[in-house]
């Protein structure tokens, strides 16, 4: 095996005048991208699903009943806030615990 010296770094790409905006945009990209590979993933399963006759795709497109649509907006709600938290200034010392976390408050 030969020993190759290792390529030139390249400068960073810069698109705003704080880097930290890039990195940030780095993440929103990265998260979007996670979003349409689970968005992808879904759609496969629930063919699947309606395939192999487990649900039907009526169910699937049917809308909630009014029970339903309250937890699913109380359940939105409570996410929203979880990561809006830190952004109002109210971090706490140990990080977000709670139901989207992996730490349960009080542990």
């Amino acid at each position: 095996m030969t020993n190759k010296a290792a390529a030139p770094r390249r400068p960073e790409q810069i698109f705003f005048d704080d880097p930290a905006l890039d990195r940030l945009m780095g993440v929103v990209m990265t998260l979007a991208s996670e979003h349409y590979v689970l968005r992808d993933r879904l759609q496969a399963l629930e063919e699947q699903l309606v395939k192999a006759g487990h649900v039907s795709a009526a169910s699937l497109a049917a809308a909630p009943s009014l029970e339903k649509e309250a937890q699913y907006r109380a359940d939105a709600d409570d996410f929203a806030r979880s990561i809006l938290h830190p952004l109002l200034a109210q971090q706490q010392a140990l990080g977000v615990t709670g139901r989207f976390s992996l730490r349960r408050r009080g542990s």
